[in-house]
């Protein structure tokens, strides 16, 4: 059976570049009955740069794991854990640590991306940088072969998968070499901020959250940046680039014009009336608005629901860790036996002497 290992941040919410990148997928996978899931609440990674604000960290594992059955993880059907609750995972970033140099991780276009993002410049903290290295001990612990992930988590995969490689080939193989699994609507693989930032993302303040009211999203959305060149609805406009369309690219469906916008019959027609000029940026954004209070509106709700018990969620994280921790001590016993470390199995370290 393939091995899926996912997984967040918990630094706030989850939001709906969330959701479309890979949340959705997540639950399709799981429902399908062919995977065995792991899902990670990645809380030692979150503190590789929220060292001096480990309240934040700790309040936002209930609220991420909150997201997770919301949008319909279930604790029956995936394996939920909390990722500094399985200390075997630092043992292997140690370990993997001497199979990656220090220029290789300088390269890594996701890890540059981020350390611009936060404005770190020379003074980047050493676990943050090498945090690929500690993806690469997560999806391995579990011998996942399967990552879903966004767009722009790919060369974080390429690099687990360089490790792997290398460690199989200097020492035994034992460890998996994952794939990464991307949205199939390429719109989802990444989606824009509110501000028409790249990407939709906590620190900038350009998120819709899954657990955001519907009045707060209508007012996201009514102040969504579009196209600066479309100032009156008789211009023509453009679609492309566009944050409003590209959010329709995602969350559009055929049958959302019947019940929210009649006067069309599918996307297509929409954009091209855009495009000629004499529709409104109003119209598209009252329409988008419909579409995601219907997609987020029954998640809010089960939301609410599992708030009302936070003992059990947290068992459920407590019950899903313990089980995972047992894989990890698993595949760690295997690394070490591999690399010849493991001294006192079976008097192996007499034997060398």
């Amino acid at each position: 059976m393939d091995v899926i290992l996912t997984g967040d941040r918990p630094t706030g919410r989850l939001h709906l570049g969330h959701y479309a990148g890979s949340l959705k997928r997540r639950v399709e996978m799981q429902n399908s009955g062919k995977y065995k899931v792991y899902v990670m609440i990645a809380d030692a990674q979150a503190l590789t740069d929220n060292a001096g604000n480990i309240t934040k960290v700790r309040d936002n594992i209930s609220e991420v794991a909150l997201d997770y059955l919301a949008c319909g993880l279930e604790p029956e059907k995936s394996t939920f854990l909390i990722q500094s609750q399985i200390p075997e995972l630092c043992e292997l970033s140690f370990y993997y640590m001497n199979l990656v140099t220090v220029s290789r991780l300088q390269r890594n276009p996701t890890v540059k991306n981020e350390i611009q993002l936060r404005g770190f410049k020379q003074s980047i903290p050493v676990g943050f940088f090498t945090y690929p290295i500690s993806q690469a001990a997560d999806i391995t612990a579990f011998k996942a072969n399967l990552v879903p992930v966004g767009e722009d988590q790919l060369p974080m995969i390429e690099q687990t998968r360089e490790i792997v490689r290398s460690f199989n080939g200097q020492y035994r193989k034992i460890l998996v070499e994952p794939m990464a699994v991307l949205p199939e609507n390429h719109q989802c693989a990444r989606l824009p901020g509110l501000d028409g930032a790249a990407k939709m993302s906590k620190s900038l303040g350009n998120c819709i959250y899954l657990a955001d009211t519907a009045n707060e999203i209508k007012k996201k959305v009514q102040s969504m940046f579009t196209d600066q060149t479309h100032l009156r609805i008789e211009d023509p406009g453009h679609t492309e680039n566009n944050p409003v369309f590209i959010y329709l690219d995602a969350f559009c469906k055929d049958e959302h014009f019947a019940a929210f916008l009649p006067a069309y019959q599918n996307l297509e027609e929409l954009k091209a009336h855009y495009r000629r000029g004499g529709l409104g940026d109003g119209t598209v954004k009252k329409f988008l608005n419909e579409i995601l209070q219907n997609e987020l509106k029954p998640i809010r709700e089960r939301r609410e629901e599992f708030a009302k018990d936070l003992g059990e969620v947290f068992a459920m994280l407590e019950k899903g860790s313990i089980k995972a921790r047992a894989v990890a001590e698993q595949t760690l016993q295997e690394v070490k036996t591999a690399m010849g470390i493991n001294y006192f199995n079976g008097n192996s370290l007499l034997k060398s002497v």
